[in-house]
C-alpha cells in the first residue's frame, strides 16, 4: 500500500515508459502521467503521430512537453518522443516498460513478444489477445526474466485485486465478475442497432466520437466474454460449461445470486466467473446496479465469521454465509499507473495468466455463407462467447480474437461455434502461430505458474462441479 511513497523516491530516477497506441485508453493514461512522480513517458508510438499529438493536446499536455526530435533527445530533456516507429521504441535499452494499447490483438501480440526479447516489462491493454494466447505470453515472458500484466483500470485487472484480496485475507472465493447491460437480443446487435440499445441517437454518438464496433462489441457479449476469459486464466475461477448466464441483480442482490444452485443461487460450481446483468429479463432497469463495476463473492466459512459479516453490516445472502465486496465503477486508462508502478517497483503484475481454463471463442452472430468475409468483435458476422478451455480445444474453435478479416470455407448457421477448418486463415501471422503453439503445449486446465488458486478452493470447486454433475 506503499506504491506512491516509492514513485516519490524515483522522483531523480524515474521509470521509463514507452506506450504503443495513444488512442483513447492510451490517451487517458498519458492525461495522469504529468500527475505521477517517478515516471517518464518517453516515447509513443502511434499509427498517426498527428492524432497522438491531437491526443495528447486534448488531454491538456503542453505543446513543449513532446515532440522531442528522437528517444535519446526525449531522454536528455525529460520531454516525450512521438512517432510511428513502435520497433524503435521497444528495442530502445532505456525503456522499462511498454504499454501495448492498441486494440489491435495481432498487432499486439507482436509488440509484446518483440518488447520480451529486448527485455521489457508489458502492460497488456489489448485483452482480446490475452484472452487468446495470453498464458503462452504469460510463459514468454517469464523465459525473458520479464513481467507481463493486465492493465489496471480494466474490469480484468480490477477483478484479479479483488479476488487476490479475498484470498489474501482467508477467504474461499465463490465467485467474481463484472456487471453488464443485458437482454438476450443484444447478442444479436450491430453497429447500426447499437446506439439505439444504449440510449443514444446516431446523431449523438456521432457528435461524441463514439466508435460504434467498439460500443457494439460491449453491448453484444464479446467483450464480457474477452474479459471473463482473462479473468479465469489469471485467477483459477472458471466458466459455467454453458458460459455466462448474466443473472440480473442488484448489488445488494449478488450474494444470493452467487451460491451454487443447490443453495439457491445460480453457479453451476463455487469457482466460478460471471457477469451481472443491470437489466431484469423484461428490461426494466435495476436500481443500484453494478453495470460499470466489478465484484467478488466470498464465503464466511463459520459461525464467527458469518456473525462478523453481520455485526459489521456486510451485505450477505439469508444464511449469511456468502458476502460481497465490490467496487461500482472502473476508470479505464486512468488507472494504468497502478500497473506501471506494480511491475516497475515490486516486480509484480496486476494480473497475469497462471494456466489456460478459459476461451473467448466466434459464434455465427446469423447464418453465414462460404465466401463471407469475418469482420470481428462488435461487427455484423460474429460475436464472442465464453467457454471451457477442454471444450474450445476439444472442437477446434477460433478464437474471437483472430476472427476478422478472414473468408469463410463453409456455411455456417447462426449460433454455431466456428472452427480453423471454416476459415482461410493465416497460417503464417504470428498471432496464429502463438495461439497454435499454445494449444499444442499447455494443457487445458494446468497451472502453467505457481500463483495459481489455493488447494482448497480448487478441492471445492471440483467438489461441487461433481455434484451438480450428479
Amino acid at each position: 500500500m506503499n506504491l506512491y511513497a516509492k514513485l516519490q523516491q524515483r522522483k531523480d530516477n524515474p521509470l521509463r515508459i514507452g506506450v504503443i497506441g495513444a488512442g483513447k485508453f492510451g490517451a487517458m493514461y498519458i492525461a495522469q502521467v504529468p500527475r505521477t512522480p517517478g515516471v517518464h513517458l518517453v516515447g509513443i508510438a502511434d499509427l498517426s503521430p498527428e492524432n497522438a499529438q491531437k491526443n495528447l493536446e486534448r488531454v491538456g499536455w503542453k505543446p513543449e512537453s513532446y515532440s522531442a526530435r528522437s528517444l535519446d533527445a526525449a531522454l536528455k530533456e525529460k520531454r516525450t518522443h512521438v512517432s510511428d516507429d513502435w520497433q524503435a521504441l521497444v528495442a530502445h535499452p532505456a525503456i522499462d516498460i511498454v504499454i501495448e494499447s492498441t486494440g489491435n490483438p495481432p498487432a499486439a501480440v507482436e509488440h509484446a513478444l518483440a518488447a520480451f526479447r529486448n527485455g521489457k516489462h508489458v502492460v497488456m491493454v489489448t485483452v482480446e489477445a490475452d484472452a487468446f494466447c495470453g498464458p503462452l505470453l504469460a510463459r514468454k515472458a517469464a523465459e525473458a526474466g520479464v513481467v507481463y500484466s493486465l492493465a489496471y483500470g480494466d474490469q480484468p485487472a480490477l477483478i484479479c485485486d479483488l479476488v487476490d484480496w479475498a484470498r489474501a485475507a482467508g477467504f474461499p472465493v465463490v465467485a467474481a465478475g463484472r456487471g453488464h447491460k443485458w437482454l438476450a437480443h443484444f447478442s444479436q446487435s450491430t453497429p447500426e442497432t447499437v446506439w439505439g440499445y444504449y440510449g443514444l441517437t446516431p446523431e449523438q454518438a456521432q457528435a461524441g466520437g463514439l466508435n460504434p464496433k467498439m460500443f457494439n462489441s460491449f453491448l453484444d457479449g464479446s467483450k464480457p466474454a474477452i474479459e471473463t476469459s482473462a479473468v479465469c486464466n489469471a485467477t483459477g475461477l472458471t466458466p459455467a460449461p454453458e458460459g455466462l448466464l448474466y443473472p440480473p441483480g442488484s448489488v445488494d442482490e449478488i450474494p444470493a445470486l452467487m451460491r451454487p444452485k443447490s443453495e439457491g443461487g445460480v453457479l453451476h460450481h463455487k469457482g466460478q466467473v460471471e457477469v451481472i446483468s443491470s437489466l431484469r429479463r423484461d428490461g426494466t432497469p435495476i436500481p443500484y446496479d453494478i453495470r460499470f463495476g466489478v465484484w467478488v463473492v466470498f464465503e464466511g466459512e463459520t459461525e464467527y465469521i458469518q456473525r462478523c459479516f453481520v455485526e459489521y453490516g456486510v451485505k450477505t445472502d439469508a444464511s449469511s454465509r456468502y458476502a460481497c465486496m465490490y467496487k461500482r465503477w472502473h476508470l479505464i486508462g486512468l488507472e494504468v499507473g497502478i500497473s506501471v508502478a506494480a511491475v516497475g517497483l515490486r516486480g509484480e503484475p496486476t494480473g497475469c495468466a497462471t494456466g489456460w481454463r478459459a476461451d473467448a471463442v466466434a459464434v455465427a452472430k446469423k447464418n453465414l455463407s462460404s465466401g463471407e468475409i469475418l469482420d470481428g468483435e462488435g461487427g455484423y458476422t460474429v460475436v464472442g462467447r465464453l467457454m471451457p478451455a477442454a471444450d474450445s480445444l476439444a472442437k477446434g474453435c477460433l478464437p474471437l480474437g483472430l476472427a476478422h478479416h478472414w473468408k469463410l470455407l463453409r456455411a455456417v448457421a447462426a449460433g454455431e461455434p466456428l472452427r480453423w477448418s471454416d476459415v482461410a486463415y493465416d497460417a503464417n501471422s504470428t498471432a496464429v502461430r502463438l495461439r497454435r503453439e499454445m494449444e499444442s503445449s499447455i494443457a487445458p486446465g494446468s497451472e502453467t505458474s505457481p500463483y495459481g488458486p489455493p488447494a482448497r478452493e480448487a478441492a471445492s470447486a471440483r467438489r461441487s462441479t461433481s455434484a451438480a454433475s450428479r
